[in-house]
């Protein structure tokens, strides 16, 4: 019986239990919302999100489906619990990050309930190392109320786009400016740094472009410094959803296909930045 699959010892009711052949899938999700040391975890009988945010003005969600996992139980409605991302981290990586070829580290995750560890089994070739990480009472998340009906702006664009435009843009200015519209430019992205303003367009028609749903024209600005951290989740993405609220409350949606091709989400909510007044656009 692989490792993976071992059940729990006789008589132990585990709250939360899992199991994955390849540690590294859930490992290069986690460090693409690592931008703070702690994160909030929720598992659901539909799989388990992870939650980081900063001076609630950002939040990041990495969210890995039931059926990615080998193995995934939930014996209540929902487990949530509060833990060092970092150490978590390092617990997934103990093998190194990059094993030989033909070989992965095989991860057993259990967890008994409120004010107990995370147990984490880890085996590569024949190796095992158990982590336990101390758990704490989770914080109260922001709830950014993104829901379908009250999202005014969408597009999808090909990952690569996005991309580059980071590459492009000066990143010395304070914000990024977003233009979504049904109307030219569509959908620019600004930036005003040391070398003065730099303004990329992309057409609706843009082989880049695989959706363009625009209602009214919307331009906010944000902090670079907040957006930053979602640029781990576009080096692993290959499509990336923008959406926008009535508020100007932004969206990213990062769709990341893993080694085995199967589909995981990071999504990014970013505030607009209150500073910036109707008079300055």
């Amino acid at each position: 019986m692989p490792f993976s699959a071992q059940p729990p010892a006789s008589g132990e009711r585990y709250a939360l239990s899992a199991s994955l052949d390849n540690a590294r899938h859930l490992s290069s999700l986690l460090r693409a919302v690592h931008f703070q040391d702690h994160a909030t975890c929720l598992a659901t009988g539909s799989g388990l999100r992870v939650t980081v945010e900063d001076a609630k003005c950002i939040q990041a969600n990495a969210f890995i489906q039931a059926d990615i996992f080998q193995e995934f139980s939930v014996q209540e409605e929902s487990v949530m619990f509060r833990i060092s991302l970092s150490v978590l981290l390092d617990c997934l990586t103990i093998f190194g990050t990059s094993s030989l070829p033909g070989t992965s580290t095989a991860l057993r995750m259990c967890y008994r309930g409120y004010g107990y560890p995370l147990m984490l089994f880890l085996e590569e070739g024949g190796v095992v190392t158990v982590c336990k990480i101390n758990t704490q009472e989770p914080d109260e998340l922001l709830d950014f109320d993104f829901c379908s009906t009250k999202v005014v702006n969408k597009i999808i664009l090909q990952s690569e786009g996005l991309r580059e435009a980071f590459a492009e843009l000066d990143m010395t200015s304070e914000v990024l400016q977003i233009t979504m519209s049904p109307d030219k430019p569509y959908f620019r992205l600004s930036t005003f740094g040391n070398a003065g303003s730099a303004h990329l367009d992309y057409p609706r028609d843009s082989d880049l472009m695989e959706a363009f749903h625009c209602n009214q024209t919307q331009t906010n600005r944000y902090k670079i410094s907040l957006l930053k951290p979602s640029t781990k989740a576009l080096a692993l993405s290959c499509k990336v959803s923008i959406r926008t609220d009535v508020q100007g409350f932004l969206s990213l949606q990062y769709m990341i296909r893993n080694e085995d091709g199967q589909i995981c989400f990071v999504e990014y909510y970013c505030c607009p930045d209150e500073n910036i007044t109707e008079a300055e656009l």
